[in-house]
Protein backbone atom coordinates (compact mmCIF):
# COMPACT_ATOMS: atom_id res chain seq x y z
CA UNK A 1 0.00 0.00 0.00
CA UNK A 2 2.83 2.37 0.92
CA UNK A 3 4.59 1.61 -2.38
CA UNK A 4 1.41 2.42 -4.30
CA UNK A 5 1.12 5.75 -2.50
CA UNK A 6 4.72 6.61 -3.34
CA UNK A 7 4.33 5.73 -7.02
CA UNK A 8 1.09 7.71 -7.27
CA UNK A 9 2.67 10.75 -5.64
CA UNK A 10 5.73 10.61 -7.89
CA UNK A 11 3.58 10.32 -11.01
CA UNK A 12 1.43 13.23 -9.94
CA UNK A 13 4.45 15.47 -9.25
CA UNK A 14 5.91 14.58 -12.66
CA UNK A 15 2.66 15.54 -14.40
CA UNK A 16 2.47 18.81 -12.48
CA UNK A 17 6.05 19.70 -13.39
CA UNK A 18 5.42 19.07 -17.08
CA UNK A 19 2.13 20.98 -17.08
CA UNK A 20 3.53 24.08 -15.39
CA UNK A 21 4.18 27.13 -17.55
CA UNK A 22 6.98 28.93 -15.71
CA UNK A 23 8.92 31.97 -16.74
CA UNK A 24 11.98 30.96 -18.80
CA UNK A 25 15.11 30.18 -16.79
CA UNK A 26 17.06 32.98 -18.47
CA UNK A 27 14.20 35.52 -18.52
CA UNK A 28 16.06 37.80 -16.12
CA UNK A 29 19.56 37.24 -17.54
CA UNK A 30 21.59 40.35 -18.47
CA UNK A 31 19.22 42.65 -16.58
CA UNK A 32 19.82 45.52 -14.19
CA UNK A 33 17.57 47.26 -11.69
CA UNK A 34 17.95 51.03 -12.02
CA UNK A 35 16.49 53.22 -9.28
CA UNK A 36 15.62 56.73 -10.44
CA UNK A 37 14.90 59.32 -7.79
CA UNK A 38 11.18 59.99 -7.37
CA UNK A 39 9.90 63.53 -6.85
CA UNK A 40 8.52 63.87 -3.32
CA UNK A 41 4.97 64.94 -4.35
CA UNK A 42 4.47 61.54 -6.04
CA UNK A 43 4.31 59.75 -2.67
CA UNK A 44 0.78 58.99 -1.51
CA UNK A 45 0.71 57.23 1.87
CA UNK A 46 -2.96 56.27 1.82
CA UNK A 47 -3.76 52.58 2.18
CA UNK A 48 -5.44 52.40 -1.22
CA UNK A 49 -2.17 52.99 -3.02
CA UNK A 50 -0.73 49.58 -3.84
CA UNK A 51 2.53 50.68 -5.40
CA UNK A 52 1.56 51.06 -9.05
CA UNK A 53 1.73 54.31 -10.93
CA UNK A 54 -1.35 56.49 -10.84
CA UNK A 55 -2.54 58.15 -14.03
CA UNK A 56 -0.82 61.44 -13.24
CA UNK A 57 0.97 63.80 -15.60
CA UNK A 58 4.38 62.88 -14.22
CA UNK A 59 4.26 59.23 -15.17
CA UNK A 60 5.01 59.71 -18.86
CA UNK A 61 7.75 62.20 -18.10
CA UNK A 62 9.45 59.82 -15.70
CA UNK A 63 9.25 56.92 -18.13
CA UNK A 64 10.61 59.11 -20.94
CA UNK A 65 13.49 60.02 -18.67
CA UNK A 66 14.19 56.33 -18.04
CA UNK A 67 14.00 55.46 -21.74
CA UNK A 68 16.43 58.24 -22.59
CA UNK A 69 18.84 56.98 -19.94
CA UNK A 70 18.55 53.43 -21.29
CA UNK A 71 19.30 54.56 -24.87
CA UNK A 72 22.28 56.60 -23.68
CA UNK A 73 23.93 53.47 -22.31
CA UNK A 74 22.78 50.95 -24.92
CA UNK A 75 20.13 49.39 -22.66
CA UNK A 76 16.55 48.30 -23.29
CA UNK A 77 13.80 49.28 -20.85
CA UNK A 78 11.88 46.11 -19.89
CA UNK A 79 9.60 46.90 -16.96
CA UNK A 80 9.01 49.39 -14.14
CA UNK A 81 7.44 49.76 -10.72
CA UNK A 82 6.98 52.72 -8.41
CA UNK A 83 8.36 52.33 -4.88
CA UNK A 84 7.44 55.61 -3.22
CA UNK A 85 8.33 54.43 0.27
CA UNK A 86 11.95 54.32 -0.93
CA UNK A 87 11.59 57.52 -2.95
CA UNK A 88 12.42 55.79 -6.24
CA UNK A 89 11.01 54.43 -9.47
CA UNK A 90 12.43 50.95 -10.10
CA UNK A 91 13.23 50.15 -13.75
CA UNK A 92 14.35 46.83 -15.23
CA UNK A 93 16.82 47.37 -18.07
CA UNK A 94 18.41 44.69 -20.25
CA UNK A 95 22.00 45.04 -21.40
CA UNK A 96 23.81 43.26 -24.29
CA UNK A 97 25.34 39.88 -23.48
CA UNK A 98 28.78 41.15 -24.50
CA UNK A 99 28.69 44.05 -22.03
CA UNK A 100 29.61 44.13 -18.35
CA UNK A 101 27.12 44.68 -15.56
CA UNK A 102 29.84 46.19 -13.36
CA UNK A 103 30.84 48.72 -16.04
CA UNK A 104 27.25 49.77 -16.68
CA UNK A 105 26.43 50.09 -12.97
CA UNK A 106 29.42 52.40 -12.49
CA UNK A 107 28.30 54.57 -15.42
CA UNK A 108 24.67 54.68 -14.29
CA UNK A 109 25.51 55.58 -10.70
CA UNK A 110 27.57 58.55 -11.89
CA UNK A 111 24.32 60.08 -13.21
CA UNK A 112 22.74 62.38 -10.57
CA UNK A 113 19.20 61.17 -11.34
CA UNK A 114 20.14 57.56 -10.45
CA UNK A 115 19.83 56.62 -6.77
CA UNK A 116 21.57 53.30 -7.42
CA UNK A 117 21.77 50.41 -9.89
CA UNK A 118 22.21 46.69 -9.25
CA UNK A 119 22.01 43.33 -11.02
CA UNK A 120 18.74 41.40 -10.96
CA UNK A 121 19.58 38.65 -8.48
CA UNK A 122 18.02 35.20 -8.54
CA UNK A 123 16.47 33.47 -5.53
CA UNK A 124 15.31 29.91 -4.95
CA UNK A 125 12.70 28.26 -2.76
CA UNK A 126 14.34 26.29 0.06
CA UNK A 127 12.96 22.84 -0.67
CA UNK A 128 14.80 19.53 -0.85
CA UNK A 129 14.95 18.00 -4.30
CA UNK A 130 13.61 14.61 -3.09
CA UNK A 131 10.77 15.87 -0.94
CA UNK A 132 8.87 12.57 -1.27
CA UNK A 133 11.78 10.41 -0.28
CA UNK A 134 11.42 8.75 2.08
CA UNK A 135 7.62 8.73 2.39
CA UNK A 136 6.66 8.19 6.01
CA UNK A 137 4.02 9.42 8.47
CA UNK A 138 4.85 12.87 9.92
CA UNK A 139 4.27 13.54 13.64
CA UNK A 140 2.23 16.42 15.00
CA UNK A 141 5.35 18.26 16.11
CA UNK A 142 3.71 21.06 18.06
CA UNK A 143 0.34 19.61 19.17
CA UNK A 144 -1.36 22.58 17.52
CA UNK A 145 -4.85 21.11 17.97
CA UNK A 146 -4.47 21.71 21.71
CA UNK A 147 -3.13 25.23 21.17
CA UNK A 148 -6.11 26.09 18.93
CA UNK A 149 -8.35 26.06 22.00
CA UNK A 150 -6.70 29.36 22.91
CA UNK A 151 -5.51 30.89 19.64
CA UNK A 152 -5.93 30.23 15.91
CA UNK A 153 -4.27 33.29 14.40
CA UNK A 154 -7.69 34.77 13.71
CA UNK A 155 -7.57 37.54 11.04
CA UNK A 156 -3.77 37.97 11.26
CA UNK A 157 -2.50 38.91 7.78
CA UNK A 158 0.36 36.67 6.69
CA UNK A 159 1.97 37.59 3.36
CA UNK A 160 3.27 34.48 1.61
CA UNK A 161 5.76 35.79 -0.95
CA UNK A 162 6.30 32.66 -2.99
CA UNK A 163 5.10 30.82 -6.07
CA UNK A 164 1.39 30.55 -6.88
CA UNK A 165 -1.11 29.21 -4.34
CA UNK A 166 -3.96 26.86 -5.28
CA UNK A 167 -6.87 28.78 -3.74
CA UNK A 168 -9.33 26.07 -4.85
CA UNK A 169 -7.69 23.41 -2.71
CA UNK A 170 -10.21 22.04 -0.15
CA UNK A 171 -7.90 22.98 2.74
CA UNK A 172 -7.29 26.50 1.40
CA UNK A 173 -10.71 27.63 0.21
CA UNK A 174 -11.47 30.95 1.89
CA UNK A 175 -8.03 31.08 3.52
CA UNK A 176 -6.33 33.27 0.90
CA UNK A 177 -7.55 36.85 1.25
CA UNK A 178 -5.95 37.86 -2.05
CA UNK A 179 -3.84 36.16 -4.71
CA UNK A 180 -1.71 38.71 -6.57
CA UNK A 181 0.67 37.90 -9.42
CA UNK A 182 3.92 39.90 -9.63
CA UNK A 183 5.67 37.57 -12.11
CA UNK A 184 3.57 38.21 -15.23
CA UNK A 185 0.24 39.63 -16.37
CA UNK A 186 -1.67 36.34 -16.24
CA UNK A 187 -3.80 34.85 -13.47
CA UNK A 188 -1.94 33.25 -10.58
CA UNK A 189 -1.32 29.56 -11.40
CA UNK A 190 -1.41 26.86 -8.69
CA UNK A 191 2.20 25.85 -8.00
CA UNK A 192 3.82 23.36 -5.66
CA UNK A 193 6.00 25.45 -3.35
CA UNK A 194 3.59 28.30 -2.62
CA UNK A 195 0.66 25.93 -2.12
CA UNK A 196 2.68 23.81 0.33
CA UNK A 197 3.86 26.83 2.34
CA UNK A 198 0.34 28.30 2.52
CA UNK A 199 -1.10 24.99 3.70
CA UNK A 200 1.39 24.64 6.54
CA UNK A 201 0.57 28.15 7.72
CA UNK A 202 -3.19 28.30 7.36
CA UNK A 203 -4.92 25.13 6.09
CA UNK A 204 -8.42 25.07 7.56
CA UNK A 205 -9.51 22.24 9.82
CA UNK A 206 -12.24 19.69 9.16
CA UNK A 207 -11.87 19.18 5.42
CA UNK A 208 -10.21 15.80 5.22
CA UNK A 209 -6.63 17.01 4.85
CA UNK A 210 -4.28 18.81 7.23
CA UNK A 211 -4.64 21.52 9.87
CA UNK A 212 -2.51 24.64 9.49
CA UNK A 213 -0.54 26.06 12.40
CA UNK A 214 -2.78 29.16 12.28
CA UNK A 215 -6.00 27.98 10.57
CA UNK A 216 -7.85 31.28 10.94
CA UNK A 217 -5.05 33.52 9.69
CA UNK A 218 -5.64 35.37 6.41
CA UNK A 219 -3.04 34.59 3.76
CA UNK A 220 -1.95 37.27 1.30
CA UNK A 221 -0.80 35.19 -1.66
CA UNK A 222 1.87 37.26 -3.43
CA UNK A 223 3.33 35.36 -6.38
CA UNK A 224 6.89 36.61 -6.84
CA UNK A 225 8.34 33.20 -7.77
CA UNK A 226 7.57 30.70 -10.49
CA UNK A 227 7.77 26.95 -10.88
CA UNK A 228 10.24 25.61 -13.44
CA UNK A 229 9.88 22.45 -15.56
CA UNK A 230 11.99 20.55 -13.02
CA UNK A 231 9.52 21.63 -10.26
CA UNK A 232 12.12 23.86 -8.58
CA UNK A 233 11.10 27.38 -7.61
CA UNK A 234 12.82 30.58 -8.79
CA UNK A 235 12.40 34.31 -8.07
CA UNK A 236 14.39 37.47 -8.72
CA UNK A 237 15.06 40.88 -7.18
CA UNK A 238 12.40 42.69 -9.21
CA UNK A 239 9.50 40.30 -8.59
CA UNK A 240 10.38 39.99 -4.91
CA UNK A 241 10.74 43.76 -4.59
CA UNK A 242 7.28 44.34 -6.07
CA UNK A 243 5.72 41.78 -3.74
CA UNK A 244 7.47 43.17 -0.64
CA UNK A 245 6.42 46.67 -1.60
CA UNK A 246 2.79 45.48 -1.92
CA UNK A 247 2.85 43.57 1.38
CA UNK A 248 4.11 46.61 3.27
CA UNK A 249 1.57 48.92 1.65
CA UNK A 250 -1.36 46.58 2.28
CA UNK A 251 -1.13 45.82 5.96
CA UNK A 252 0.78 42.53 6.20
CA UNK A 253 1.57 41.73 9.83
CA UNK A 254 3.86 38.79 9.05
CA UNK A 255 5.88 38.19 5.87
CA UNK A 256 7.00 34.65 5.05
CA UNK A 257 10.07 34.40 2.79
CA UNK A 258 10.72 30.68 2.27
CA UNK A 259 13.56 31.36 -0.16
CA UNK A 260 17.24 32.23 -0.27
CA UNK A 261 19.67 34.02 -2.54
CA UNK A 262 22.52 36.54 -2.59
CA UNK A 263 22.52 39.83 -0.63
CA UNK A 264 20.41 42.38 -2.49
CA UNK A 265 20.34 46.13 -1.95
CA UNK A 266 16.74 46.71 -3.05
CA UNK A 267 15.39 43.92 -0.87
CA UNK A 268 17.58 45.09 2.04
CA UNK A 269 15.96 48.51 1.89
CA UNK A 270 12.44 47.11 1.70
CA UNK A 271 13.06 44.71 4.58
CA UNK A 272 14.28 47.65 6.67
CA UNK A 273 11.08 49.56 5.92
CA UNK A 274 8.94 46.54 6.82
CA UNK A 275 10.75 46.05 10.13
CA UNK A 276 10.44 49.77 10.92
CA UNK A 277 6.68 49.35 10.50
CA UNK A 278 6.64 46.46 13.01
CA UNK A 279 6.08 43.74 10.42
CA UNK A 280 7.52 40.38 11.48
CA UNK A 281 9.63 38.72 8.76
CA UNK A 282 10.56 35.04 8.63
CA UNK A 283 13.37 33.74 6.39
CA UNK A 284 14.56 30.21 5.55
CA UNK A 285 18.24 29.34 6.05
CA UNK A 286 19.96 27.65 3.10
CA UNK A 287 22.13 24.94 4.63
CA UNK A 288 23.95 24.38 1.32
CA UNK A 289 24.97 27.99 0.70
CA UNK A 290 28.68 28.81 0.82
CA UNK A 291 28.04 32.44 1.79
CA UNK A 292 25.47 34.49 3.71
CA UNK A 293 21.92 33.14 3.47
CA UNK A 294 19.78 36.16 2.48
CA UNK A 295 17.20 37.26 3.57
CA UNK A 296 17.55 35.03 6.66
CA UNK A 297 20.78 36.82 7.66
CA UNK A 298 19.23 40.31 7.42
CA UNK A 299 19.21 41.94 10.85
CA UNK A 300 15.74 41.68 12.35
CA UNK A 301 14.59 38.78 10.14
CA UNK A 302 13.77 35.62 12.10
CA UNK A 303 16.06 32.95 10.61
CA UNK A 304 14.73 29.39 10.63
CA UNK A 305 16.42 26.05 9.98
CA UNK A 306 14.99 22.53 9.82
CA UNK A 307 14.55 20.36 12.87
CA UNK A 308 15.96 17.07 11.59
CA UNK A 309 15.99 14.85 14.65
CA UNK A 310 13.25 14.27 17.19
CA UNK A 311 13.83 12.84 20.67
CA UNK A 312 17.61 13.17 20.26
CA UNK A 313 20.22 15.91 20.65
CA UNK A 314 19.16 18.20 17.83
CA UNK A 315 21.42 19.76 15.24
CA UNK A 316 20.13 22.28 12.70
CA UNK A 317 20.85 22.00 9.01
CA UNK A 318 23.00 25.13 9.21
CA UNK A 319 26.62 25.88 8.47
CA UNK A 320 28.69 28.59 10.12
CA UNK A 321 28.83 30.50 6.84
CA UNK A 322 25.07 30.66 6.36
CA UNK A 323 23.58 31.17 9.81
CA UNK A 324 23.40 34.15 12.13
CA UNK A 325 25.46 33.77 15.28
CA UNK A 326 23.63 31.72 17.92
CA UNK A 327 24.47 32.77 21.47
CA UNK A 328 22.83 32.42 24.85
CA UNK A 329 22.77 34.65 27.87
CA UNK A 330 24.04 33.33 31.24
CA UNK A 331 20.39 32.58 32.09
CA UNK A 332 20.04 30.37 29.01
CA UNK A 333 17.83 32.64 26.86
CA UNK A 334 18.43 32.67 23.13
CA UNK A 335 19.89 35.91 21.79
CA UNK A 336 17.87 37.73 19.13
CA UNK A 337 20.20 36.69 16.30
CA UNK A 338 19.99 32.94 17.01
CA UNK A 339 18.41 30.78 14.29
CA UNK A 340 15.43 28.74 15.44
CA UNK A 341 14.66 25.14 14.58
CA UNK A 342 11.20 24.08 13.42
CA UNK A 343 9.67 20.99 11.73
CA UNK A 344 10.78 20.75 8.13
CA UNK A 345 11.18 17.05 7.32
CA UNK A 346 8.44 14.82 5.89
CA UNK A 347 5.72 17.40 6.55
CA UNK A 348 2.29 16.62 5.08
CA UNK A 349 0.80 19.63 3.34
CA UNK A 350 -1.37 20.85 0.49
CA UNK A 351 -0.48 20.34 -3.17
CA UNK A 352 -2.10 21.73 -6.35
CA UNK A 353 -5.12 19.93 -7.73
CA UNK A 354 -6.80 19.25 -4.39
CA UNK A 355 -4.06 16.85 -3.34
CA UNK A 356 -1.65 16.44 -0.42
CA UNK A 357 2.01 15.50 -0.31
CA UNK A 358 5.00 15.21 2.00
CA UNK A 359 7.62 17.95 1.76
CA UNK A 360 11.01 18.63 3.34
CA UNK A 361 13.23 21.69 3.59
CA UNK A 362 13.78 24.88 5.58
CA UNK A 363 11.07 26.56 3.47
CA UNK A 364 8.54 24.53 5.38
CA UNK A 365 10.24 25.06 8.74
CA UNK A 366 9.93 28.82 8.10
CA UNK A 367 6.22 28.38 7.31
CA UNK A 368 5.71 26.70 10.70
CA UNK A 369 7.30 29.71 12.42
CA UNK A 370 5.13 32.18 10.47
CA UNK A 371 2.08 30.26 11.68
CA UNK A 372 3.37 30.38 15.26
CA UNK A 373 3.86 34.14 15.01
CA UNK A 374 0.21 34.46 13.91
CA UNK A 375 -0.90 32.49 16.98
CA UNK A 376 1.11 34.76 19.27
CA UNK A 377 0.06 37.92 17.42
CA UNK A 378 -3.62 37.12 18.04
CA UNK A 379 -2.95 36.72 21.76
CA UNK A 380 -0.97 39.96 21.99
CA UNK A 381 -2.32 42.36 19.32
CA UNK A 382 0.14 45.02 18.19
CA UNK A 383 3.15 43.24 19.63
CA UNK A 384 6.42 44.29 18.02
CA UNK A 385 8.50 41.78 16.02
CA UNK A 386 11.05 41.85 18.85
CA UNK A 387 8.36 40.94 21.40
CA UNK A 388 7.04 38.06 19.27
CA UNK A 389 10.59 36.88 18.69
CA UNK A 390 11.26 36.89 22.44
CA UNK A 391 8.12 34.82 23.06
CA UNK A 392 9.22 32.23 20.50
CA UNK A 393 12.75 32.13 21.84
CA UNK A 394 11.60 31.88 25.44
CA UNK A 395 9.80 28.72 24.38
CA UNK A 396 12.93 27.21 22.85
CA UNK A 397 14.23 24.01 24.38
CA UNK A 398 17.06 24.77 26.85
CA UNK A 399 19.87 22.89 25.07
CA UNK A 400 18.87 23.59 21.45
CA UNK A 401 17.18 26.30 19.40
CA UNK A 402 14.12 24.07 18.96
CA UNK A 403 10.84 25.95 19.44
CA UNK A 404 8.60 24.66 22.21
CA UNK A 405 5.25 25.85 20.85
CA UNK A 406 3.27 25.08 23.98
CA UNK A 407 5.65 26.99 26.27
CA UNK A 408 5.62 30.01 23.94
CA UNK A 409 1.81 30.20 23.96
CA UNK A 410 1.63 29.46 27.70
CA UNK A 411 3.48 32.71 28.42
CA UNK A 412 0.34 34.52 27.21
CA UNK A 413 -2.31 32.03 28.36
CA UNK A 414 -2.17 31.38 32.09
CA UNK A 415 -4.65 28.49 32.03
CA UNK A 416 -2.55 26.55 29.48
CA UNK A 417 -0.47 23.90 31.19
CA UNK A 418 2.31 22.27 29.19
CA UNK A 419 3.37 18.72 30.11
CA UNK A 420 6.94 18.63 31.41
CA UNK A 421 7.93 15.93 28.96
CA UNK A 422 6.61 17.96 26.05
CA UNK A 423 8.70 21.01 27.02
CA UNK A 424 11.83 18.93 27.48
CA UNK A 425 11.47 17.51 23.99
CA UNK A 426 11.04 20.85 22.25
CA UNK A 427 7.42 20.29 21.28
CA UNK A 428 7.90 16.91 19.64
CA UNK A 429 5.20 14.32 20.24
Amino acid sequence: MLLRMLIACLLWWAIQAQAAAPAPEDADAHQLLVMLRLPAPHYRPDASYGGRYLDDAGRSARRNRAEALARQHGLTLVDDWAMPMLGVDCYVMRYPANDSAERLIALLESDPQVEWAQPVARFAGMQQADALYPVQPAARFWHVAELHRYTTGRDIKVAVIDSGIDTNHPDLQGQVALNQNFVDAGPTPPENHGTAVAGIIAARAGHGGIVGVAPQAKVMGLRACWQQPDANTRCNSFTLGKALNFAIQNGAQIINLSLSGPPDRLLDRLLDVALERSISIVGAIDAQASGPSFPANHRGVLAVATLTQINAPTRPQVSAATAPTAERTPGGAVQTDAPLLAPGSDVPTTAPGGRWSFVSGSSYAAAHVSGMLALLDQLQPGASPARLRSLLQSGAAPTTATIDACSAVARLVQQLSCPRALSQRGGAP
